[in-house]
């Protein structure tokens, strides 16, 4: 598994292209923080809620741009056939590309501590609540875990790492924003908006960011990425 984990991290790191998803990622957020209308300086609140509440969007792109390539590439340049001739089982295979690609995502999650601390420095009070802080993290890192076994998977079904960029983009959507927006149809306001919400990823992730572990979102998170994963090694068993 280690070896195609490794093979993942320099293939993402020798193109220009992945320095280049990293910087957007960073350089994005921090301007929403720091630069743009109704940023942190102009608020006066030593919080951070504006970076976690918006970073899942980025990511979505981010996670998409990371995976694309992971099996569609091996696939349309026929590398796919000599990886089956090693000794790598097939899961393996599927769990090395996703912890290739899952180290990238948190090397560029990683820099965004700064604003943690450079806020804390800035505040004239207390700071930031480091308990609430630690829960919207472990929410990131779970949220990246998801969105990049959803990219893994779905690269794993094309040969054409554009396709698969856009697909993963619109498959992660629809999970993280798509029940919420089910919920709040008119039809469901009998009391089933608020079991139709918990099937999404957004309602488990901010409920984490409020700095309250509950083992159900954990298992939850959990439960999509195995699912995920396994989806995949099904999809490369037919192959």
């Amino acid at each position: 598994m280690w070896p195609i984990c490794k093979k993942e991290l320099k293939q993402f790191f020798n193109s220009l292209t992945g320095y280049i998803a990293i910087i957007v990622f960073l350089l994005v957020n921090g301007l929403v923080l720091f630069v743009f209308r109704n940023n942190i300086l102009e608020s006066g609140y030593a919080t951070l809620d504006e970076y976690f509440a918006f970073a899942p969007w980025v990511l979505l792109f981010l996670a998409a741009a990371i995976t694309m390539r992971s099996f569609s590439d091996e696939f349309r340049s026929g590398t796919f056939e000599i990886l089956q001739t090693r000794p790598l089982s097939k899961w393996q295979v599927v769990n090395g590309k996703f912890f290739g690609s899952l180290i990238v995502a948190v090397i560029a999650i990683l820099p965004t501590l700064v604003y943690y601390f450079s806020i804390n420095h800035l505040a004239s009070t207390s700071g930031i609540d480091a308990g609430k802080a630690t829960g919207s993290y472990l929410g990131l890192f779970l949220l990246t875990a998801v969105f990049t076994s959803i990219g893994i998977c779905i690269s794993s079904f094309t040969t054409n790492a554009v396709v698969a960029f856009i697909l993963s983009l619109i498959a992660c959507v629809l999970l993280y924003f798509g029940f919420s927006a089910i919920s709040e149809l008119p039809v469901f306001s009998n009391g089933a908006d608020y079991y139709i919400e918990m099937l999404g990823i957004d309602f488990h992730y901010r409920s984490i960011s409020r700095g309250v572990l509950d083992t159900r979102d954990v298992i939850y998170f959990l439960s999509l990425i195995c699912f995920f994963l396994l989806l995949t090694r099904q999809n490369l068993r037919k192959r």
